[in-house]
């Protein structure tokens, strides 16, 4: 008899095709957000799950679905699994890293531009009939190329940003929770910083830190505080780790010059300040939603879930001790 999966959200004809050749699938193709107790009974009968980082997968639903073996998270960022929770009752966890590694930086950067030459702004100035012509002082944006390039978290993703940064001339600094090996920093031309002087210091500070406790609300009044009033902040990391009603009220002071933003606290749901405010970018979580990745992760998350079900090892597995207890 075949596995019986449950995939949780809509995913590519192609991922299902991949998946239907090894397992029986309860697919949702029409994209309906299950509840918890939704999602629980979907998943009764079921020894895997291919899900979205909006499933929360904790102890209590772990506990409820006692089949499963295999939580397979379609997203490179987990935090919305419990990963101690399946050690601990031996359900494998994976994700998808590497994939979405270029298409992540490049929205970084599209987010820097937007951002700092007020692009966002710039339509809706168009598009409302406002625009009578162009003026000197018009519209004044900051500069990218030149600038000081701050990076929060240089794993994959940072570094990749880094590389990206060195075609506009920037200077790069960068905190990491450990320090990146000196063959590395010497290769991007980048320097180590505390996260006190980075602050202080970039014109340009982008987060791509992973979201865990530790991180929550790494970035709040007393960081925006030391950032420059002329620097701007990107976060295309995770939602918390930024204070957001901390960030409205510097936005709204001018305390710092912009920020631009793909995630937030509580998403989909967020501050409705931001609405209000001209000096920020507002993006739906999209930096990864290129066809190519996008299709590259859900075919990753298939893949983890078959070699799981089939007796292998997935290769993205976040919890090994599940593989040598089987």
């Amino acid at each position: 008899m075949k596995p019986q999966v449950l995939v949780s959200r809509e995913v590519f004809d192609e991922t299902l095709a991949l998946l239907n050749a090894v397992c029986e699938v309860d697919s949702n193709q029409a994209d309906t957000r299950y509840s918890t107790d939704e999602l629980v009974a979907r998943l009764q009968g079921k020894q895997g799950a291919v899900i979205s980082t909006a499933d929360r997968i904790d102890a209590g639903v772990l506990d409820r679905c006692p089949g499963l073996r295999i939580v397979s998270n379609v997203g490179v960022g987990y935090n919305n699994i419990d990963v101690p929770a399946c050690t601990a009752r031996g359900v494998m966890a994976t994700n998808t890293p590497g994939v979405l590694t270029d298409s992540v930086a490049d929205y970084t950067f599209g987010l820097v531009i937007a951002t700092c030459r007020r692009m966002t702004e710039g339509e809706q100035h168009l598009r409302s009939g406002d625009w009578k012509g162009s003026f000197l002082k018009q519209m004044l944006g900051h500069d990218v190329h030149g600038a000081t390039l701050g990076i929060v978290g240089m794993g994959r993703i940072g570094q990749t940003v880094a590389r990206r940064a060195s075609g506009f001339d920037m200077k790069i600094i960068y905190h990491n929770r450990n320090r990146i090996d000196a063959a590395i920093e010497a290769s991007l031309k980048a320097e180590y910083r505390s996260l006190e002087a980075l602050l202080g210091e970039a014109d340009i500070v982008v987060l791509l830190t992973p979201y865990s406790p530790a991180s929550h609300h790494m970035i709040g009044a007393a960081q925006l505080a030391l950032m420059r009033p002329s620097a701007v902040l990107i976060n295309v990391a995770r939602g918390g780790i930024v204070d957001d009603a901390a960030l409205i009220g510097a936005l709204k002071a001018r305390r710092i010059w912009a920020a631009g933003l793909d995630v937030y606290e509580n998403e989909p749901a967020f501050n409705p300040g931001f609405l209000d405010l001209g000096n920020v970018v507002l993006s739906p979580h999209l930096a990864s939603a290129s066809e190519p990745t996008r299709k590259a992760m859900a075919h990753t998350a298939a893949r983890n879930c078959i070699a799981a079900l089939t007796g292998g090892v997935p290769p993205n597995l976040l919890n090994p001790e599940t593989a040598t207890a089987r």
